[in-house]
């Protein structure tokens, strides 16, 4: 055994310090909840020189897995993390990796898949990547995710297969316990040893080619040669787990059990609900009863011959599923033990139960509730425990309204861009939201809106502003509303106005302008920018709204494309190394601009006048000719560590600045709508920076370079804008 220390940590603390002292080359990823902790922590990390790990911020999870692909063929050492849709959003590429037979790994912190959407954990996400070609190692506790992780590299180089190590979200991802890991990072390197490559992709004296084109009977070999892998990672399992064991101490297999050897009743399921039936059964067991409890460590490749010594002396098995496989009776765990046991002819009787999903929490009495059910011969085959009954009686008319329609009629009140007139609007967004205090959002939307005379049907994309809105079963919004994920909020908003469009011309429904409007923040038009720019270059006739924070705000704030140069987020720290963010914020406007469409605008709380004008502007283009888009810069008091007393200074500020010119492009003219020279009002990038928590530090002498480049990139984007202003 070599030498370890403690740790009080949770499983993405220990997922971090497995990757820093593995000592990978590069991460590419994107951030989404619960498996974000991973980058951040490494992210502090690399600010204070403790790893050189490359990371790059992708603006999806496709890019992030396709980032890891490359950087896996070119012979890099790679790591990964994500959760749910962002797997999802980039399972296309998974298949991609193990066909080509390039190993990294990827930590899966399992979430629920949307929708509607959850954050919360169960295992609706790992079951899509069975068929992926990945091995797959799930952890149930901290101390296992440590642990598999540098085993999974090891598996994954001599198999030269990806391997994901999946374990649950919010329960072991977040909650601390007592781990153990290896003093000296050489320690871990020395066991997983030198990176061996075959054929080198970056050998320029013999040049290879991946991915080449296939046809039977070459894919059919080649699919072959990946079984044969799966089945070469299948027999090295128990020689890797019995040698970590000398180097650790710690004894794994691919399936562990309590009470097994024994046992008339018996529970299998996965994750961290493992330990919980396990304390139940110590319980029940003391009692003389005799039930047990077992669990998988391996998912991939599936250990039918292990599981089965381990339980085939029950007589009635319940098997546990944190997911559904719909219309199958019962999830993918279910499904694949039941097919185990018929190959080896168990005569068992097994029942299913689906539970847990949404991050349902998991007792000792569920534990025992489900092993009586499965010694009741009454109890049905398949159930969903934990399902809450829904009052059928109730007192209010289903057929009135919760509130008075916002209709074209109560809008219409020739407001116009009069300040003072637009106050008679009646409100679109209710009162009652769950904003942080000085919350830019709702003050953006509410201008938006107050500059729009007709109907609006709404989009948001996922972030902040749908989430303090939409807490089920309660809406803020007295207008219709529907929210899908950040990559394809224009593209669906885009489907729902074209049917708009053709039934009113159907006559189904009546005539009449409608602005559709999609809003978009919390770094949505980072991973959704395809969605939207495709969207402009179709020229549908809808406004995207982009209300810019500057960062993944409802994450916890990690850099996005919009975050300042050298600010500081969670995933762009300050430390000896590093300054926070490394690159500059997009342009988006002017991106938007780039794709022809009528109407391009910036505007801020701190200009409402101009606002009102540019969004009666934008939603008039926006029901006659095509795409518009207009994007405001949107305080954040909690993240960008300000007061929210001052938000409004502050914004003026990046206005002042020139930071975030006021402009419009109008059928492709430029007009600039506040020029802070002309009017006295240029202030330094500096003193804008100085009024965030978040770049207070770029006042320090060491950090003059980085302000220098930020003051000079953004005295040349507004000369720029100054002189397409001039010259229409």
């Amino acid at each position: 055994m070599k030498k370890q220390v403690m740790e009080y940590a949770s499983g993405n603390e220990m997922a971090a310090i497995a990757i820093k002292q593995i000592g990978y080359d590069l991460m590419g990823y994107y951030p989404i909840t619960p498996s974000t902790q991973i980058a951040e922590n490494l992210d502090i990390m690399r600010a204070n020189g403790e790893t050189d790990l490359v990371m790059v911020a992708a603006e999806g999870e496709h890019s992030a897995a396709g980032i890891c692909y490359g950087a896996s063929v070119a012979g890099g050492r790679v790591i990964n993390a994500t959760s749910a849709n962002g797997l999802l959003y980039a399972i296309e590429q998974f298949p991609v990796q193990s066909g080509t037979r390039y190993p990294m790994v990827m930590n899966v912190v399992c979430r629920t898949v949307s929708g509607p959407l959850s954050i919360k954990g169960d295992h609706s996400d790992i079951m899509y990547l069975l068929n992926a070609g990945w091995p797959i190692l799930f952890a149930s506790t901290a101390q296992q995710v440590y642990d598999f992780n540098i085993i999974a590299l090891k598996l994954a180089e001599q198999v030269r297969l990806p391997v994901v190590v999946a374990y649950d979200g919010f329960f072991t991802s977040h909650q601390k316990g007592r781990c153990f890991r290896f003093a000296e990072d050489e320690t871990v390197r020395e066991y997983i040893g030198k990176k061996q490559e075959e054929y080198p992709f970056l050998d320029l004296e013999h040049p290879i080619t991946v991915g080449s084109y296939m046809n039977e009977p070459d894919l059919m070999n080649n699919r072959y040669q990946l079984h044969m892998a799966m089945e070469k990672a299948d027999r090295l399992l128990p020689e890797l787990f019995a040698s970590y064991e000398e180097l650790s101490g710690r004894s794994y297999g691919k399936v562990e059990g309590v009470g097994c050897e024994d046992a008339d009743s018996l529970l299998v399921l996965l994750g961290s609900s493992y330990d919980t039936s396990v304390e139940a059964v110590e319980e029940l067991r003391k009692k003389g009863k005799k039930v047990g409890a077992a669990t998988l460590h391996v998912l991939r490749p599936f250990p039918g011959k292990e599981l089965y010594c381990l339980i085939r002396s029950a007589d009635n098995i319940m098997i546990a599923d944190r997911q559904d496989s719909y219309g199958a009776g019962g999830g993918n765990l279910s499904l694949e033990v039941r097919a185990m046991m018929q190959r080896y002819g168990s005569r068992a009787k097994i029942k299913t139960m689906i539970y847990g999903l949404g991050g349902k929490d998991f007792f000792k009495e569920d534990v025992k509730t489900m092993l009586a059910w499965a010694e009741n011969p009454a109890k049905p085959e398949f159930a969903y425990y934990g399902v809450t009954q829904g009052d059928d009686e109730s007192n209010e008319d289903e057929n009135s309204p919760l509130f008075e329609p916002v209709t074209g009629e109560r809008t219409k009140i020739g407001a116009g861009n009069n300040l003072n007139a637009v106050t008679a609007m009646p409100g679109r967004i209710a009162p009652g939201h769950g904003a942080c205090p000085g919350c830019g959002i709702p003050v953006n939307l509410n201008l938006l809106l107050r500059g729009i005379e007709d109907p609006v049907v709404f989009l948001f994309q996922t972030g902040c502003a749908m989430i303090v809105t939409t807490a089920y079963p309660k809406t803020a919004f007295r207008v219709p509303y529907l929210h899908n994920l950040f990559q394809n909020g224009a593209a669906t908003l885009s489907g729902v106005a074209e049917i708009c469009y053709r039934k009113q011309q159907k006559g189904e429904i009546p005539p009449g302008d409608i602005i559709f409007v999609m809003v978009s923040g919390d770094g949505g038009m980072d991973i959704g920018m395809g969605s939207a720019i495709g969207t402009a270059l179709r020229g549908h006739r809808l406004l995207i709204f982009e209300y810019d924070n500057g960062g993944y705000m409802n994450t916890g704030y990690q850099l996005s494309y919009s975050t300042p140069l050298g600010a500081r987020s969670s995933t762009s720290h300050v430390g000896k190394e590093q300054y926070g963010k490394t690159f500059f914020h997009k342009d988006m406007p002017q991106i938007m601009a780039a794709t022809g469409i009528p109407y391009v605008a910036t505007v801020a709380e701190s200009n409402p006048t101009d606002f009102l004008k540019k969004a009666s502007k934008a939603a008039n283009y926006a029901k006659t000719q095509g795409t518009a888009y207009v994007k405001a810069i949107s305080a954040c008091p909690l993240n960008w560590n300000d007061k929210p007393a001052t938000e409004r200074r502050v914004i003026e500020a990046a206005v002042n600045c020139c930071y975030f010119p006021l402009y419009e492009v109008e059928q492709g003219k430029t007009i600039l709508s506040y020029d802070p020279e002309k009017n006295g009002k240029k202030i330094p990038v500096a003193e804008w920076l100085s009024m965030m928590g978040r770049t207070k530090h770029l006042k320090k002498e060491e950090y003059r370079e980085v302000v220098e480049r930020l003051q000079q990139e953004t005295d040349r984007r507004y000369r720029e804008l100054k002189e397409r202003a001039s010259g229409n």
